[in-house]
């Protein structure tokens, strides 16, 4: 007859191993989140960056997309010239270290600007009453759901934290206007 001890060590590990087992395919799946999340940005970003390509450009600002140049030994007869980015007004990209906030929309700096303004001044998070306040506009319910859609975009989006409902702030790393920011 089998002793109780020498049973509970067969149970043990048995647990141990399956234990082992689900660590394992948990850093299997963990790693292939990693892959997949990687994939998604990339195509998130590709899809921001088609979008600012076919986004209308004003003709009197936008540089001609070809130049006739003289070719020579191995030269095409037509050279692209780099077109301004174009600056949608609805889209809002993804935050990422190094980008600009000339990116946005005005009025999405125009948040970002007010928000750097309390941060640096020590003030807590504005609600978008305080916003329409600040921004001179009538703290009207069409005028504030405006607001707190484009702050909840920016949330979304990384350049904003709303630390508790209704109040934002900047998110971590968003620092400035310029490069960096």
């Amino acid at each position: 007859m089998p002793s109780v001890v020498g049973l509970l060590e067969q149970r043990e590990l048995a647990a141990r191993r399956r234990v082992d087992e689900l660590r394992e395919e948990a850093d299997r799946v963990q790693a292939e989140l990693v892959m997949a999340e990687r994939e998604w940005k990339e195509w998130a970003i590709a899809r921001s960056r088609v979008g600012e390509v076919l986004a209308p450009v004003d003709e009197s600002e936008a540089p001609a997309l070809t130049e006739r140049t003289t070719p020579t030994a191995g030269q095409t007869e037509e050279t692209s010239a780099a077109p301004r980015a174009a600056k949608p007004t609805s889209q809002v990209p993804m935050w990422r270290e190094g980008l600009a906030w000339s990116v946005l929309s005005v009025d999405y700096q125009r948040i970002l600007q007010a928000l750097m303004d309390r941060h640096r001044l020590g003030q807590g998070p504005l609600t978008c009453q305080e916003m329409a306040a600040l921004f001179g506009l009538d703290a009207v319910p069409a005028k504030v759901e405006a607001l707190r859609s484009k702050a909840k975009r920016l949330v979304a989006r990384g350049w904003l934290a709303e630390p508790q409902s209704g109040r934002f702030t900047l998110a971590q790393g968003v620092t400035g206007p310029g490069a960096g920011s």
